[in-house]
């Protein structure tokens, strides 16, 4: 009988979800793991050692990846994303926030990878992780259909769900825990 296998670890980070005036989508072309060389939204891991908020971790992420100061009010939490056994490397708990209004970033070259804006349509053919493609972008975009910023009061929706990738075949099953749209 072999030992059982060590346990992974479990990793805690946001998302970031900005967008501009013309309703495009700022995404990081990664140039470092995890996803290199693929497109997803700004955002880290929480620093646990001060005890750092998902709320604080997403303003702080959003300050020094896209250099822009987003007061946490304007921060609306969209979704709690799990993920077991990502990529056979750990297990991840993921803080969606979408920045309510819109900001201005401007195209640049961060030490994780380039930021660029992308016109919703876009986003289904750019390379992206699995997940985000299959599962997590299908679900903002319902969430989005709820959302009208010229609307007072208005904000997207809230989802929860667990993905399990622990198969370590690439295969992937999911399921959504909580919709509120």
């Amino acid at each position: 009988m072999s030992p059982p296998a060590a346990p992974l670890p479990y990793k805690l980070a946001c998302l970031c979800d900005l967008r501009d005036e013309q309703g495009r989508i700022l995404l990081l072309r990664r140039l470092r793991e995890p996803n290199k060389g693929l497109c997803s939204p700004i955002g880290g891991k929480l620093d646990m050692l001060t005890g750092e908020s998902p709320a604080q971790c997403a303003r702080r992420e959003i300050m020094e990846e896209a250099g822009i100061d987003v007061p946490i009010e304007r921060l609306h939490l969209g979704g709690l994303i799990s993920e077991a056994a990502y990529e056979g490397k750990g297990h991840w708990l993921l803080f969606y926030y979408r920045v309510l209004g819109p900001v201005k970033v401007a195209w640049k070259q961060i030490n994780e990878g380039s930021l660029e804006w992308f016109h919703p349509h876009e986003i289904d053919s750019l390379p992206l992780p699995e997940t985000d493609r299959r599962i997590i972008w299908p679900l903002i975009r319902k969430g989005e259909r709820s959302y009208d910023p010229a609307r007072a009061g208005s904000k997207p929706g809230f989802f929860a769900l667990h993905i399990d990738c622990s198969k370590g075949d690439g295969s992937m099953t999911w399921a959504v825990e909580q919709e509120e749209f």
